[in-house]
């Protein structure tokens, strides 16, 4: 009976310790995907910086929480000769369900900006 409540609550703590791990790695991902996925976004043809940021706080927003995000910030970048789009998404990572220290995850995606 005592091995069973031993046993038992080593294997609840590895269990809810590879929970969290997961729910760690996607937000990472989420955040990630939509930094570039915003940054290809805004820099289409027909769109601006101000479109880029409004979709990376959207599509983190629709994944994780509208107040999950602290702050997206872009910007216009010369790399090589060509205009690059920044998108740079910053959030708490999950330490606690997706309670976390704030500023902890920066995630940037980069797109070359087409003309």
């Amino acid at each position: 009976m005592v091995d069973f409540v031993l046993v038992g609550a080593l294997v609840t703590v590895i269990f809810v310790a590879l929970l969290q791990l997961a729910l760690a790695l996607h937000v990472r991902n989420t955040v990630a995907d939509a930094a570039s996925s915003a940054a290809r976004y805004g820099a289409l043809g027909d769109r601006t910086a101000a479109d880029a940021q409004e979709r990376a706080a959207h599509l983190v927003g629709t994944a994780l929480g509208p107040n999950f995000v602290q702050d997206v910030s872009v910007s216009v970048e010369t790399q090589n000769g060509l205009d690059v789009l920044r998108v740079s998404i910053t959030a708490p990572l999950p330490l606690i369900g997706l309670f976390g220290p704030a500023r902890s995850l920066e995630m940037s995606g980069h797109a070359v900006i087409a003309k």
